[in-house]
């Protein structure tokens, strides 16, 4: 019993020899899909030294001893099976291959044209689906398919009058093409909805453009002063608002604010406040100009903000400024003033369609090194 075990022997029967190149039992799908002739899928790439069966047969199919014209049959069928697979990429690949052959019969390259777009179509490269289309129709003008993939191209590209204007060609060569009637009928449909949709856009357009002015008659009447921020450029001060960008980090990045005139004329500015000891921010969407710094910060500190641990940010222990950055000066603010009394200061430049102030706790340590090397005009 001993020996037995020692020699292996259990008494199963033996497993049967495998002949030379026989599928293994655990992969043998894999193996069988290796095999040319069972393949599902042919590879996008072929290695002739991995897989020479291949190699053959494609150096067997595409034989350059063959005209051109039967080439580009054979890449033309080629990419048709393709597109059955819904394999697009491929097809749109074999397509051009059989343009590449130069055959000189326009009616095979239009058709290999067309059916190049179809597979540009699928992909979604509309515009050069409609070169492929247009190429098409320059070679064979009566060749309906691509008058009906160039208006689909059209209508893709929402180039409704084009689009109208395919399918009444194609609709001359067959009146009762369905596919060409009803694109035809949606194309005209939609044409109207987009002129009555620019025709909107136009309105609204001008509307804003009146209120803009409006907004910049209102500025410009309260003597008070924009600063642009061209980029590469120093800053400048100007009386127009339609270079003004009311967004980035002073108020688009935070919730889009803009400052607008009310029904009874006021202006309501976005304004930002600055707690530079802390790094923090606070941001009022809409200051009105006749309301007091007074009543903001009463709201705003009715609780101590949670990065105040000392306690020292409350309404009354609070200093305003605004900081006039070409002088390198600070402005102390009067927090019993308006938002118009501060921006009508004769050294205050609203930055960015924002007006900013900073907020510091009065004699504090980092107030004084904040301000030092800086001229500061008290109240």
């Amino acid at each position: 019993m001993a020996e037995a075990e020692q020699d292996g022997v259990s008494g199963a029967p033996a497993a049967p020899p495998r002949y030379r190149g026989a599928l293994h039992p655990d992969t043998w799908e894999q193996e069988l899909e290796a095999i040319p002739m069972f393949m599902k899928r042919c590879p996008a790439e072929i290695d002739a030294a991995r897989q020479p069966e291949l190699a053959c047969l494609q150096s067997l199919l595409f034989d350059e001893e063959r005209s051109p014209a039967e080439l580009a049959r054979m890449y033309k069928n080629e990419g048709n099976e393709y597109f059955k697979e819904k394999d697009y990429g491929r097809a749109l690949a074999a397509y051009s291959e059989g343009l590449r052959r130069r055959c000189g019969d326009a009616e095979l390259d239009a058709v290999l044209l067309t059916n190049r777009a179809a597979a540009h179509f699928h992909l979604g490269n509309y515009r050069s689906a409609l070169n492929d289309a247009i190429q098409a129709k320059k070679l064979k003008p009566t060749h309906l398919k691509a008058i009906i993939r160039g208006a689909l191209c059209h209508m893709e590209l929402k180039n409704f009058v084009e689009a109208i204007a395919w399918c009444e060609e194609g609709l001359q060569i067959d009146s009762k093409e369905k596919k060409l009637v009803e694109m035809r009928a949606k194309a005209d449909k939609l044409k109207r909805t987009q002129d009555r949709d620019a025709r909107k856009a136009k309105v609204m357009e001008r509307k804003e453009q009146c209120q803009k002015e409006f907004l910049l008659a209102a500025i410009k009447e309260r003597n008070i002063k924009l600063v642009l921020e061209p980029s590469d450029e120093e800053e400048e001060v100007s009386d127009g608002l339609a270079e003004i960008s009311l967004d980035g980090f002073h108020s688009g990045s935070a919730t889009g604010a803009k400052v607008h005139l009310d029904a009874d004329g006021s202006l309501s500015w976005p304004v930002l406040f600055l707690y530079p000891e802390h790094e923090q921010t606070d941001f009022t969407v809409a200051f009105h100009e006749s309301s007091r710094f007074i009543d903001h910060l009463m709201v705003m500190f009715a609780e101590l903000p949670p990065w105040d641990l000392e306690k020292k940010y409350r309404p009354n222990n609070l200093e305003l400024y605004f900081e006039d950055e070409e002088r390198e000066e600070m402005y102390e603010v009067n927090p019993e003033h308006t938002l118009l009394q501060v921006l009508q200061h004769e050294r205050y430049f609203v930055k960015a369609g924002t007006p900013a102030v900073l907020v510091f706790a009065k004699r504090s340590p980092f107030s004084k090194k904040y301000f030092s090397g800086k001229k500061v005009h008290r109240l």
